[in-house]
């Protein structure tokens, strides 16, 4: 794919998981707002604003089109990453509507951290907030007959940043939360760029992600279901979020319509970094079908080489683009210091899955090749060529 000129020919980049290479169009369009209309959008009456604007809020069309949502139902929102989006939900919510807090063992740090914090926040006295680690099927799925979901805030993701393991039974975990009372938060941050379609038409009372692993600049995305709103109590709040200010009152922005994402957008947005978001979703939506078979292609080849060699220990159990592994007697970080002296360049550690990685399956740090669009042929060639001199 020739989108990514930059990309020099013995450049290899298997780090797509934690933020994915930007293609032409989409830093074509970041330039196109610094040097075309260079603006403060919702602020201005001059032409550059209106410009900004306009393509603003074509972004979020944008996306949930892409969802297969509909703007009757659901808003979009804009912050730092997946990590704040879903803080700022945890943060304000509505203690009234919750009687506890659920995630699962192979989470991120993002909703594994924040619950922990949300718990301990609320504890105090002969007040509990308690806190439930689900335990996940092999498969992604979670035993939902083994939960008591009543009341419960759950904040889980659709696709696991290790091996790429999906909530394969998304619909289902839905249905049973809401029946309960509950309320579902998905940490989508692994699934947007190259497996969206698991969260199509999705009932999430909120989806959190990053643009920046979906070929996007660095960016945080919320969308949420409006009848979410009466259960969030404002509470971080600033500029852009007000209608009108009193001595000691104040009229949110967000009780218009026309305004609502406001309700999780304080301050100055990054309107270059929307706006070439925007274009990194026609970007993928205008992808060849071959683009994908090809990304899959190559991560057959690459999981098949991997879970053939006796030494490598293969966190997967199915091909991904995202895929984990350790050798035995070789530390990972010197084995990704030895391949970066090869020009390849990977994660090692446990990739903020500290919990389920090192406490639950105790693994050793481990390598992570995460491929992407941008992944040529040469690139799979050129890492199993590379691993079999290191294995040898």
């Amino acid at each position: 794919m020739n989108d990514f000129p930059y990309l020099k020919k013995d450049d290899v980049y298997l780090d797509a998981a934690c933020q994915s290479l930007r293609p032409q169009p989409v830093i074509d369009a970041l330039n196109s707002y610094y040097t075309g209309h260079n603006s403060c959008g919702e602020r201005v009456k001059y032409k550059w604003g209106r410009i900004t604007d306009e393509k603003v809020e074509a972004t979020r069309e944008k996306v949930l089109k892409f969802l297969k949502l509909k703007s009757k139902d659901y808003f979009v929102s804009f912050t730092l990453n997946t990590t704040y989006g879903i803080n700022l939900i945890l943060d304000q919510i509505r203690l009234s509507f919750v009687k506890k807090v659920m995630t699962s063992d192979i989470e991120h740090n993002s909703p594994f951290l924040s619950t922990i914090a949300f718990a301990r926040k609320h504890t105090a006295g002969n007040v509990h907030m308690g806190r439930e680690v689900i335990v996940r099927n092999p498969d992604g799925s979670i035993p939902i007959e083994k939960y008591d979901f009543t009341r419960a805030l759950v904040v889980v993701n659709c696709a696991s940043n290790v091996d790429g393991r999906q909530l394969t039974n998304l619909s289902a975990l839905e249905k049973a939360i809401h029946k309960a009372g509950g309320i579902l938060v998905i940490d989508a941050a692994q699934a947007m760029a190259h497996s969206s379609e698991i969260l199509h038409k999705t009932d999430a009372d909120a989806i959190c992600f990053s643009a920046h692993k979906m070929y996007a600049p660095s960016l945080g995305v919320m969308v949420v279901k409006k009848s979410m709103l009466e259960k969030i109590d404002t509470t971080f709040i600033g500029g852009g979020m007000v209608d009108d200010v009193d001595l000691d009152t104040y009229q949110l922005s967000a009780n218009s319509p026309q305004h609502i994402y406001t309700k999780f957008e304080s301050g100055l947005q990054a309107w270059g970094e929307i706006v070439a978001f925007g274009a990194a979703i026609d970007w993928l939506e205008h992808l060849p079908k071959s683009a994908h078979q090809n990304l899959m292609k190559y991560s057959q080849q690459l999981f098949d080489f991997l879970s053939q060699s006796p030494k490598v220990h293969l966190v997967n159990t199915t091909p991904n683009p995202t895929m984990s592994f350790y050798i035995e007697g070789v530390d990972s970080h010197l084995l990704g210091a030895a391949l970066a002296d090869e020009g390849i360049m990977a994660r090692t550690g446990y990739f903020c899955v500290h919990y389920y990685l090192d406490h639950i399956m105790h693994y050793p740090p481990l390598i992570r090749f995460a491929l992407g669009y941008h992944t040529r042929p040469s690139d799979i060639e050129k890492t199993i060529a590379v691993l079999k001199k290191l294995l040898a």
